[in-house]
């Protein structure tokens, strides 16, 4: 007995050092973190310099590929980095930006559609910034030589000639640029109505010789960007190699250095939670990638790229190469579009849905349906709910039927108890006895929480990675249901002009999620042991403490499901005779 004490004192104990940490470090950690974000996207699209220490610096490559070396003096507003080249500017229905002449970069690019918060007013996503400022992050496409070769090539340092003065879905435009040793270099860059750019690349060689040339294409991504730092979320390069998914933390390549590696088709990139910018060659085609870090003037740079196989441009003739570049948000069937469209293979998983994938994406597709029938996405984590408990309605209805009658063989257990409590043999073998006799199975009372916990987390998955659920209103008080209910129960939700501490901001979505959880406790069988029975009896609380810094959709979810299950248990109950089921 003493043991069994110990032991539940131990886990409750750990319980609370975990949700110590989780409130006074990680959390303010977090909305540092987030504060600190918010900032430097105000800051940027308000012509301020990134808050980054450092310069501007040429990183190393393998043989072959350039690194990325930036142009123009490191500091500047954004609009003076934009200025230090001719432009040709890219307007789509998704995005605003720019193609830097001057290395032919794609540098600047704005997602119209999305903003930093909830506030129609702040500043739109800028996702891709151009040399010049501390912290650029830029696609490039060219060319290499072999080794000891002294063709000239493009450089950053290259000004292009734009046959247009503006991209549009309807009008691609064309760079190009002669080495005055023969060769012309053209580059057609097209743009859809979303976030995809295609890059043809040729050359032509009008010397009398054949040339051999190797194409390639990088992403760089000036400094080490704030991230999440959630378990459950990778934000980082990333790449599909084979059919496979490869995944690298910025620390990892801090630490570990370059990686390498070889496929045919395939893409490469670098992903933010709701954002990403992706190489993408073709995919017939086999291709070298590498994942690069390197530290120049006290600044990280890292960077993706791919190099393909000699490319020989007979005298006279002309050569030509097509990739993609997705440079926007991660929406899911726009990644499914593009995966069908250009023979992707498992672009979508660029959004991470974890390792109840088969769960996640269909419960994803499940919502965006409902949310398109009922017109709110909180509506439909509720119509979901509805069909989940549907689904299992035979399961749960047969394990609830064992709950009612273990509610009522309570108190004839703890009579054996008492008659028994120092036998322990004796009285497991009373209990067996009389379940056989009642054909009752107490294990039965798990089975619906072991059927949730997938689904619990899928549906938290869908709510935390889909760029969809990011600032969906439900009604009332949540504005955001990716996002944690604001209100809190320690200032009485706003009546008392105080703002507690962060790990106290416990609102009254959670608090009824607690309340239901409470209720429904009280329909189950309570343990035997009184000292199992204090701890359970403590479950809701902490549970509240816990989810209330969950996204708002989730407890939304929890505390509905509570109330179905609720519902379903007191139905059962009175028709098994069962009364007074909430003493």
């Amino acid at each position: 007995m003493t043991d069994q004490k110990n032991m539940i004192l131990a886990i409750v104990l750990s319980v609370l050092i975990l949700l110590g940490f989780q409130f006074f470090v990680e959390r303010p950690k977090y909305e540092e973190q987030r504060a600190q974000q918010a900032q430097e996207q105000a800051q940027q699209a308000a012509g301020g310099t990134a808050p980054a220490p450092g310069q501007q610096g040429t990183a190393p490559s393998a043989p072959g590929i350039p690194g990325s070396a930036g142009t123009g003096a490191v500091g500047e507003s954004r609009e003076a980095a934009l200025a230090l080249t001719p432009r040709v500017k890219i307007d789509t229905p998704s995005i605003q930006g720019s193609i830097a002449l001057k290395g032919g970069r794609i540098d600047d690019v704005v997602l119209t559609k999305y903003r930093v918060d909830l506030d129609p007013k702040s500043p739109p996503i800028h996702l891709l910034d151009p040399t010049g400022l501390q912290r650029p992050y830029y696609a490039e496409f060219g060319w290499v030589a072999p080794s000891g070769s002294t063709i000239a090539l493009p450089t950053p340092t290259t000004v292009w000639t734009a046959d247009s003065e503006i991209l549009t879905p309807k009008q691609p435009v064309t760079l190009s640029w002669s080495n005055g040793q023969g060769l012309t270099f053209k580059r057609v860059v097209s743009v859809d109505d979303d976030y995809m750019f295609t890059v043809r690349q040729s050359v032509v060689n009008e010397t009398g010789d054949p040339v051999t040339l190797y194409p390639y294409g990088l992403i760089s991504r000036g400094g080490t960007p704030h991230t999440l730092g959630y378990y459950i979320l990778h934000e980082g390069p990333l790449g599909v190699f084979d059919d496979k998914l490869t995944e690298f933390k910025y620390d990892d390549l801090m630490e570990d250095g370059d990686v390498e590696q070889s496929a045919t088709g395939g893409w490469i990139g670098i992903t933010d939670k709701y954002w990403l910018a992706a190489l993408v060659p073709g995919q017939s085609q086999p291709w070298n990638y590498s994942f690069r870090y390197s530290k120049a003037n006290q600044d990280d740079r890292y960077q993706v790229d791919y190099l393909g196989d000699a490319m020989s441009i007979a005298a006279g003739s002309e050569t030509t190469v097509e990739s993609q570049l997705f440079a926007g948000a991660k929406e899911v069937k726009l990644l499914d579009r593009y995966e069908e469209q250009y023979g992707i293979a498992n672009f979508d998983l660029a959004i991470d849905f974890g390792w109840f994938y088969f769960l996640t994406k269909p419960f994803f597709y499940a919502l965006t349906w409902l949310h398109s029938v009922l017109g709110n996405f909180g509506l439909a984590i509720l119509g979901l709910t509805v069909i989940v408990k549907l689904l299992f309605f035979p399961l749960a209805n047969k394990s609830y039927k064992s709950m009612a009658k273990m509610k009522e063989l309570t108190p004839r257990l703890q009579e054996m108890r008492e008659k028994y409590g120092d036998d322990r043999q004796r009285l497991n073998e009373e209990m067996m006895a009389l379940y056989k006799r009642e054909k009752v199975n107490p294990a039965a009372g798990c089975l619906p929480i072991v059927v949730q916990i997938p689904v619990f987390f899928a549906l938290y998955k869908t709510l935390f990675v889909s760029i969809e659920m990011r600032h969906a209103p439900f009604y009332g008080w949540i504005k955001d249901l990716s996002a944690p209910d604001p209100t809190t129960l320690f200032n009485l939700f706003g009546m008392i002009p105080w703002d507690p501490p962060q790990f106290l901001m416990i609102g009254a979505w959670p608090v009824m999620m607690g309340l239901t959880m409470f209720l429904q406790q009280k329909l189950n069988p309570a343990p035997t042991d009184p000292v199992q029975a204090k701890v359970f009896m403590f479950l809701p609380i902490m549970f509240t403490f816990l989810l209330g810094h969950f996204a708002a959709g989730l407890v939304i979810y929890w505390t509905w499901n509570n109330l179905l299950s609720i519902t379903q248990q007191a139905i059962i109950m009175r028709r098994m005779g069962i009364r007074r089921a909430l003493s």
